[in-house]
């Protein structure tokens, strides 16, 4: 098979279990604080991707794992702690539905820190035709959420920061290695994400109750959250951005409002109304726009024909 049609398969997989984890991850809130939610899942994360790996592979060359690790840490600061700590907390405060259509602001920020940052992911065309047909039915969805659910300033407000911190952490991610492969680069990523939550734990005086995990429901949940859509999923997301770039992958985001309605209508009974129908098309128009499966020449030059 292509390798780009592999990367593309990622994403799209990748992209679709993490439009389910809004739901999910709201029912858990229920049991578990924000901070609590994020421990387990992170936790039982690594402590999987050791079993599957436990090898380390460290280098011996210090001066340059020095400047490796900074990296790392820095991934583990965005993309291992602050995205799931602010998105957790931003669940608490708002709908499910609501943080999964703000979040596919992502590929915008992605690509304007792309844009500065790179050489070889620039603006064009169909990236701003893309956009605007995107940020169209992000807005059509907006609308329907205000008419339908009271929402939460502070929440909303979360979820922006989210995509923002989401956005720094796919661009670090490009700058790593590529010799490294990608479990050994989420792993090393969870570890310190789950080093900077130790000291919360202790300022924050954390008591985890262990035994909401007897409810097969919260159970369930936890190892979904942990070992598919954290470890595996953060695997394929790395890889994928490796294959096709960071915008392609990205721009893939703007499917988890439609994933992320689904899953709420299913797991918290709510409504989709022929807006956020709508919406969802324009979103999906947007990425395929933007991955250049729909050309903007054509869609606006006249077709000739030849006699």
């Amino acid at each position: 098979m292509n390798s780009k049609y592999i990367g593309y398969t990622m994403a799209f997989i990748t992209i679709f279990v993490w439009g389910t984890t809004y739901a999910i991850t709201k029912n858990l809130l229920n049991y578990f604080t924000p901070f609590e939610v994020l421990f387990l899942r992170f936790l039982i994360a690594y402590l999987f991707l050791l079993i599957v790996k436990p090898t380390f592979n460290f280098k011996f060359n210090f001066k340059f794992n020095f400047q490796e690790e900074k990296l790392f840490l820095l991934l583990g600061l965005t993309g291992g702690m602050l995205y799931f700590l602010v998105e957790n907390m931003a669940l608490k405060y708002t709908s499910a539905s609501n943080v999964g259509l703000i979040v596919s602001s992502i590929p915008i920020f992605s690509s304007i820190i792309a844009h500065f940052t790179t050489e070889d992911e620039k603006f064009d065309k169909n990236l701003i035709l893309g956009f605007a047909l995107a940020i169209t039915g992000i807005f059509l969805i907006l609308y329907n959420g205000n008419k339908v659910l009271k929402i939460n300033p502070i929440g909303d407000i979360l979820a922006v920061v989210c995509s923002i911190i989401w956005a720094i952490y796919s661009n670090l991610l490009r700058k790593v290695d590529k010799s490294y492969s990608g479990l050994l680069v989420v792993r090393k990523t969870f570890f310190y994400g789950l080093m900077f939550m130790l000291p919360g734990l202790y300022l924050l005086k954390v008591k985890i109750h262990f035994e909401y995990l007897f409810n097969k429901d919260v159970s369930f949940s936890i190892f979904y959250l942990a070992l598919v859509a954290s470890s595996i999923c953060f695997i394929m997301w790395s890889r994928s951005i490796n294959i096709i770039g960071i915008i392609k992958t990205t721009n893939f985001i703007y499917l988890i409002p439609l994933v992320a309605m689904i899953s709420s209508v299913v797991i918290l009974d709510e409504k989709i109304t022929p807006l956020m129908i709508t919406g969802g098309l324009l979103i999906l128009s947007g990425v395929l726009i933007n991955d250049k499966k729909i050309s903007f020449e054509k869609l606006f030059k006249p077709k000739t024909t030849t006699l």
